[in-house]
């Protein structure tokens, strides 16, 4: 019986001779293992986009391959090394000049209550980019972390109290050395008028209304007071600092960004 040969159209020659930047596949939920800052495993589930450069002779690339390397790398801890070194394997494996990863997924911390000391895990979205050529690759993290802002104009102006808001701080970061993230995520809820719990007791509740009253933030100083922190970090090369407040009295958001 003769063995049925199958053509393999997308290693063909393109008549077009247009290259392209990025293809691949995106937003496959595929699951990883995650090493935090103690050495801890966290296992989870991250939303992938995997992309390489295609010539302009090329057809096509190998989709499958993709796949393959999510496969390979599926019960590894991850770690920022270990996100680059798949990065570089996946130019490898799909003979590319340059690449990118990106892994957007929940990362959960422990969190024990103000008062209470009650334990209660709260989520970040965390996003992992690795940007490969055969002779670099740049690691950047984006970490969104919740925290309670409230209005310094609004305390000011009220003889009972003052508007208060949940934002979202998105920091992104490239370093020169391993980015700690439980350590960006306390230095930005330390910067706001009060960090956020999952689980808060009557006397917990007390506090983080008080803390948020005697600690006002405006959009604006958000941003700013979390650039002088990152400032004092000589191993970040660049960051950018979003502020979104999710206004209580307003149907807007108020908004602050800062790149350096």
């Amino acid at each position: 019986m003769s063995k049925l040969i199958l053509p393999d159209i997308q290693s063909l020659t393109d008549a077009r001779h247009i290259p392209i930047r990025r293809v691949g596949i995106r937003n496959i939920r595929h699951p990883i293992i995650i090493s935090n800052s103690e050495g801890l495993e966290q296992s989870t589930i991250a939303y992938w986009t995997l992309t390489v450069s295609l010539s302009a002779k090329e057809k096509g690339t190998h989709m499958s391959r993709f796949m393959t390397l999510l496969e390979l790398y599926r019960k590894k801890v991850m770690t920022p090394f270990m996100f680059c070194e798949m990065s570089k394997n996946m130019l490898e494996m799909l003979s590319a000049d340059c690449g990118d990863i990106n892994a957007i997924f929940p990362y959960f911390i422990n969190k024990s209550a103000p008062v209470s000391k009650v334990k209660s895990l709260l989520d970040y979205e965390v996003k992992w980019i690795a940007r490969a050529t055969n002779k670099e690759i740049e690691f950047e993290v984006v970490i969104q972390i919740p925290v309670t802002s409230l209005c310094p104009c609004s305390k000011a102006i009220s003889k009972y109290g003052a508007h208060n808001q949940r934002s979202n701080i998105t920091i992104s970061l490239i370093s020169s050395k391993e980015i700690k993230m439980e350590q960006i995520i306390r230095l930005v809820e330390n910067e706001a008028s009060c960090e956020l719990w999952s689980l808060l007791k009557r006397p917990d509740e007390r506090y983080v209304t008080e803390y948020a009253y005697n600690n006002p933030k405006f959009v604006e100083d958000l941003v700013r007071d979390i650039a002088i922190r990152l400032n004092e970090q000589n191993d970040i090369t660049w960051y950018r600092i979003e502020a979104e407040n999710f206004e209580s009295i307003h149907n807007h958001s108020a908004y602050a960004v800062i790149e350096s």
